[in-house]
């Protein structure tokens, strides 16, 4: 609603320029500034003190969306809403002067004269074109294919871009009440939440591949993907489809995902909400922001959140605080510092579990065969520090800094795998620290030679993992089985409830270093015609892990270091018939480290993966819509499989000799469908198809066989989602919304080998439906929503011993107070 009532506001300024006499000022840089006095009666917030209030708009017309404003000296500021509009509230009679700025654009100060009887109104004009400044805007209202995006580093609009891209921004996080970063992937055709093992932990996958511990960040540095990220202090999240290795190096083929966190604003205000739900859920928050000073702002955000679980004996409650500061260092310059600390503890949950390996345990929704006392409790900790510094109009430099801290403390039954309806209840005891260094330094600019011009990225990254790991000894008089359980004759073992007593033995210390640096061009040949190139050049050293034994003292290496390093290029061209439609075709790879050795005792290289992408972007009715249609065919032609034979000729039987002769193929379709075609109505659909399977392979000890599909990738998956907000009508403020989210047929499991010929079976397809409704009313917003309201049954599995259930239907309220000081 806060929208809606800008472009009201903007509409009445508008109205009210055509019966005033406007004296106009041309500052510095060729921009314009109208001035007119606007009496506090005429006001209709009735401002006691003066005030000014206004609109920014570029030079063909468009709103200027998220450009600072400061007051010089004063305590005081704001920034743009998306249609241009902003107020300054209870400043004194007085001169002052305005700085208005927003990298990438010129700064503009012009000086104002208020009374204690009246306010300025205010409209600007910056000679930059609207195509600029969505180099740095980001809103939920512009077109999928006009919100440009910091995960893909190159300053270009998404239209330029050979390659998916998808933004989810916070007006849709909040009025779908995202609960868990699951929740907003729903958005996203052609990625999905693949298992959840133990409930610690989502796992997402893209394309056929899983994300893995590298395709997660958080404001552009890698974030540990072990906890549930917390939603309410995101401003959006960015996906990048397809190969992101030119831009960082080690990640898997599928996509890559970017967590972007609420930034501080020099208007001062914030909100305050509490949410109720199902399961006894509890979460109040609060989100404060304004200025320190003319050149410092701040943004604090924060909250608490407890719940039950429609599993018997699942409880969860977290703790989450989010502070940033913003400088203004210059006109040119821009330093944003924050960080963030999560502490959840929950109970693991390994859900229904497996009757011998080939189907799901039939027992009711809330079954849970744990025990009473088993608990998980992971902290994270992330700081980090980004600068952005203007050179000169053509050119940025921007760096980022960051520094994570993990903890995980884990003890449970787990491994849930009945043989014939009886389980020996085995037991897992962990504690992993991990420490995380990165640092990325680039740099973009624009150039011509004579007609072409030229937008370049060029920069070094690198980043150190180290990570602990303590072994446990368990009962050592009694072994790691818990005790056990009969499916068919319940009672018949007597079930224990006591904690085991578990001892660490040892801890192994395992570091990881990686460095890599990448140029890319994106060279305009005409508006028409674009063409983007690339390469990049990685290293990554796995330093041999280090174990030190508690008893003992002693100190070991339980493997040997390896070094690898490889290439990513990237080629893509662009042609754009019309502005507002875009081909596209692009090549780029990637690569992933293999374990083992050869038949000569060297490392394996590195698998090469290579993707092949073609598309159209679309976008409809002015902007009001985007359609964009993806193909894609991702390539291993080199997956390691355990080599044939030793390097005498005779059979090979160990599977730590291996070769790069495997090979694994994915093919996919996806369709995009996103905009506000008409005033009130958000729309965003999808559909998704893919194929990876086993497209090479050889006999030999635990290789692949040609033709399976590979485990826990659906062929189809679709989404769609469409809210109205009604407009000037007795029933304004009222919004009302249905998401669909449907996940299709996925074998699961492992995949079968040649030594485990029978470990893979299938689970049917599931359709989710939610309704969504809330209201808004001056400050206050209540929203509500009922998910799963046909109750749909069915899983989510890892491997063949991690089976949670879908959640059942629910219902969440969330009631919000939002304020400006």
């Amino acid at each position: 609603m806060k929208h809606i009532y800008s472009m009201m506001f903007a509409g009445l300024l508008l109205s009210q320029a055509s019966v005033a006499q406007q004296i106009t000022y041309l500052s510095a840089s060729g921009s314009s500034t109208a001035v007119k006095a606007v009496t506090s009666e005429e006001d209709p917030e009735n401002l006691p003190k003066g005030f000014v209030k206004g609109i920014v708009a570029t030079a063909d017309g468009k709103p200027a969306g998220f450009v600072t404003i400061v007051v010089r000296g004063q305590n005081k500021g704001t920034t743009t809403e998306e249609d241009g509009t902003f107020s300054l509230r209870n400043l004194k009679p007085g001169t002052y002067t305005l700085y208005i700025s927003s990298v990438g654009l010129k700064p503009v100060e012009k000086q104002i004269t208020i009374s204690a009887e009246e306010g300025l109104e205010i409209s600007i004009t910056l000679e930059e074109t609207a195509k600029q400044l969505s180099e740095v805007v980001v809103t939920d209202k512009r077109t999928q294919n006009d919100k440009p995006v910091t995960i893909s580093k190159l300053p270009i609009p998404v239209m330029d871009l050979p390659q998916a891209v998808a933004v989810i921004g916070q007006a849709t996080i909040r009025e779908q009440q995202a609960q868990r970063l699951s929740d907003v992937v729903k958005n996203v055709n052609g990625v999905y939440l693949a298992s959840t093992r133990a409930g610690t932990q989502e796992t997402f996958s893209a394309r056929g591949y899983g994300f893995g511990s590298s395709n997660m960040f958080k404001n552009g540095s890698r974030v540990n993907s072990g906890t549930f990220p917390e939603m309410s202090s995101l401003e959006r999240v960015e996906i990048l489809k397809g190969s992101a290795a030119i831009l960082y190096g080690q990640v898997a083929p599928g996509a890559v995902m970017n967590l972007v966190t609420k930034q501080p604003r020099f208007e001062g205000g914030g909100e305050i909400s509490m949410r109720v739900g199902s399961y006894d859920l509890y979460k109040p928050a609060i989100d404060i922001y304004g200025p320190i000073s003319g050149k410092v702002a701040y943004r604090l955000n924060g909250t608490y959140e407890s719940a039950n679980s429609y599993r018997d004996q699942v409880h969860s409650k977290r703790y989450y605080v989010n502070p940033s500061l913003l400088f203004k260092v210059s006109p040119r310059t821009e330093i944003v510092v924050q960080g963030d600390y999560l502490k959840h503890d929950f109970t693991p949950d390994f859900g229904v579990g497996t009757n011998n390996g080939k189907s799901i345990v039939d027992v009711p929704r809330n079954t849970f065969f744990g025990a009473p006392w088993q608990y998980a409790n992971a902290q994270q900790y992330t700081g980090g520090v980004t600068v952005k510094h203007q050179l000169n109009d053509n050119w940025t430099l921007n760096g980022n800094v960051s520094y994570q801290k993990y903890k995980r403390d884990y003890f449970s039954v787990e491994r849930l795998q009945f043989t014939n309806g009886k389980l020996g209840r085995p037991l897992g005891r962990q504690f992993n620290e991990e420490d995380y260094y990165s640092a990325t330094f680039d740099v973009t600019g624009h150039l011509k030679t004579g007609s072409i011009k030229h937008t370049i990225l060029a920069g070094i990254d690198g980043d150190r993992y180290k990570t602990g790991s303590t072994a446990f000894t368990i009962d050592a008089t009694k072994g790691i089985t818990y005790d056990t359980l009969s499916l068919n004759e319940p009672g018949k073992y007597p079930l224990r409830t006591d904690m085991p007593n578990a001892v660490a033995n040892a801890l192994t210390v395992s570091p990881v270093n990686r460095f890599g640096g990448y140029i890319q061009d994106l060279i305009s040949i005409s508006e028409k015609l674009k063409v983007l190139a690339g390469v990049r050049w990685s290293y990554v050293e796995t330093s041999a892990p280090e174990r030190t034994d508690y008893k003992t003292g002693a100190i070991t290496k339980t493997a040997a270091a390896r070094y690898d390093n490889a290439f990513s290029p990237r080629f893509g061209v662009v042609y754009k018939p019309i502005p507002t439609t875009a081909f596209f075709v692009s090549y780029s790879n990637s690569f992933t480290p293999n374990t083992g050795i050869d038949i000569y005792s060297a490392p394996i290289k590195p698998s090469v993966i290579d993707q092949y992408e073609a598309g159209v972007k679309n976008d409809f009715f002015g902007g009001k819509l985007s359609a964009n249609v993806t193909v894609y065919k991702i390539k291993n032609s080199n997956l390691a499989q355990t080599a044939p034979f030793d390097k005498d000729g005779k059979d090979n039987t160990n599977t730590n000799i291996k070769t790069l002769v495997g090979g694994t193929t994915s093919n996919g379709l996806e369709i995009d469908i996103a905009g506000h075609p008409v005033a009130g109505l958000d729309v965003v659909a999808g559909y998704s198809y893919n194929d990876i399977f086993v497209s090479k392979a050889i006999g030999g000890p635990g290789n692949l066989f040609k033709g399976d599909r590979l485990v826990n990738t659906p062929h189809h998956t679709a989404n769609a989602s469409v809210f109205y907000t009604f407009q000037n009508t007795a029933l304004k403020g009222l919004k009302l919304g249905v998401m669909a989210f449907y996940t299709g047929d996925r074998p699961v499991g492992w995949n079968n080998t040649t030594t485990q010929p029978d470990r893979m079976f299938n689970v049917d397809g599931y359709t989710t439906l939610d309704l969504n409704a809330g209201y808004s009313w001056k400050n206050f917003s209540l929203m509500a929503k009922v998910s799963n309201i046909t109750n749909e049954y069915n899983f989510l599995v890892h491997e063949n011993y991690s089976i949670n259930p879908i959640p059942p239907t629910q219902f969440t309220a969330t009631l919000a107070y939002r304020f400006k000081y």
